[in-house]
């Protein structure tokens, strides 16, 4: 059983939006709800991104309808809370002007009060700016990092008023992260998690690490706790940058589904994720010629929207699929399109875990995957599923078809996966949560 310390919780992610960057969103709230449910105090879900009070509002009453949250009231949202009252944020302003040379935009109230100004920063480092915020009234904050920390320590106040208890913050995005890991209030531990690759193509051993990542990676040290997805990530991490004391590894947590396979097509393969370049869905349709040929009766169902829709339908057109792919559009139901399927297929790059793999295998469908960073080997590699060279669409193809004509391995592949997925169910995952939050509070206060 999980035991985490009693402290006050805090899920600082960028933004959480339905629909938007896949997994991180799904995890992050999973997070949440899975603290709770294991015996920690209630998490607040923090957000920094400047959107209307009214669209956040919608957007979380989609998140409640899903059972992705269990109330709206465990949002909290930096601008909102201006809005709201911008005391704090007065507070923190120093005298100042703004930058003649940038352009501002405003973040104003329902009545049309201008609450703050932001600079518009074309960079990709946008963050690190200290290109002055205006607080009409008030002056200015000096940048985007100096902005977060004002916020962070009015949440702080208002979480632990008279208890004293410690408080954690689990940073979700790097870039917050980098900002904030030197400008917390004292008894706040910052504990950050990672979701996906530091590395960049080739995304081997030996790849070049991606900018952002090694920024990050040199201010790790400094916080409390980094939990990383996979041993095998801490493990190449550690390989070149050397070993932090803060680092654990614990994955994310799906539940096993106590599903029949009494409706399973036999003949059904299915894609599940955003169409994006990441997910190389087009290798999947080059593939499926082979899965064709060998298996004509076979259908692939495509579940998910993105960027590259279009260009993929006509990919499929193009290589003469017809009616054998099958483009549905996202769907809010993953767990019913994998308790359908005779297998999931998926062809991407990289991952961080890879929770479409692991939701499929606590479903009984079996996966056939790329072997890549991070996630498939962890998953597959031991009886789960079956995984082929990278971008070898032939062999991806190949071991599709011949699952396809073998249902007596598919069933032998369906009940290993759901043993594997018992060691990420939350009841597994939690106490190795629980024992990096009470070593994090340790290192936060020494």
């Amino acid at each position: 059983m999980a035991e985490f310390p009693d402290a006050h919780y805090l899920v600082l992610s960028s933004r959480l939006i339905p629909g938007l960057d896949g997994g991180y969103t799904v995890a992050t709230l999973a997070r949440a709800r899975q603290f709770a449910a294991a015996g920690a105090r209630q998490p607040l879900l923090l957000t920094v991104d400047p959107g209307a009070v009214a669209d956040h509002a919608a957007q979380r009453a989609t998140f409640v309808a899903r059972g992705d949250a269990a109330s709206a009231d465990l949002f909290r949202n930096l601008f909102d809370d201006v809005v709201a009252d911008a005391a704090w944020l007065r507070a923190a302003a120093r005298p100042g002007e703004r930058d003649d040379v940038l352009e501002y935009r405003a973040v104003t109230a329902p009545d049309g009060a201008v609450v703050t100004e932001l600079p518009v920063v074309h960079d990709p480092d946008w963050h690190l700016s200290t290109a002055p915020i205006v607080v009409p009234g008030a002056g200015i904050v000096d940048g985007f990092g100096a902005l977060y920390a004002a916020w962070i320590a009015h949440v702080v106040a208002g979480v632990r008023p008279a208890d004293g208890l410690p408080v954690v913050l689990v940073c979700e995005s790097r870039q917050l992260g980098e900002l904030l890991v030197d400008r917390l209030p004292a008894g706040v531990a910052l504990v950050h998690t990672v979701h996906t690759a530091h590395l960049e193509p080739p995304y081997d051993a030996d790849a070049p690490v991606n900018a952002l990542w090694r920024r990050w990676l040199a201010v790790a040290p400094r916080f409390a706790a980094v939990v990383w997805p996979t041993a095998r990530q801490l493990a190449d991490v550690t390989a070149r940058f050397g070993s932090r004391p803060g680092d654990a590894v614990v994955p994310n947590a799906v539940p096993v589904a106590d599903a029949s396979d009494a409706d399973r097509a036999g003949d059904h393969v299915v894609v599940l994720g955003r169409l994006a370049p990441g997910k190389r869905v087009a290798d999947i349709l080059r593939a499926w010629t082979i899965v064709r040929e060998a298996v004509p009766a076979a259908v692939l169902d495509v579940v998910g929207d993105g960027p590259l829709r279009a260009e993929l339908e006509a990919l499929a057109h193009e290589l003469g699929h017809g009616a054998s792919v099958v483009f549905h559009g996202a769907t809010t139901e993953p767990g019913a399109v994998l308790e359908r399927a005779a297998l999931l297929v998926q062809a991407t790059a990289f991952e961080g875990q890879g929770l479409a793999a692991l939701e499929a295998l606590g479903h009984g469908c079996p996966v056939v995957s790329y072997d890549v960073r991070y996630g498939p080997r962890e998953l597959l590699g031991t009886g789960a599923g079956v995984l082929v060279d990278d971008a070898d669409a032939a062999a991806l193809g190949e071991a599709v078809a011949s699952l396809l004509r073998d249902p007596a391995r598919r069933a032998a592949l369906s009940a290993r996966g759901r043993e594997v997925a018992a060691d990420y169910t939350p009841e597994a995952v939690m106490p190795r949560w629980a024992d990096v939050v009470r070593h994090a509070l340790e290192r936060a206060a020494g």
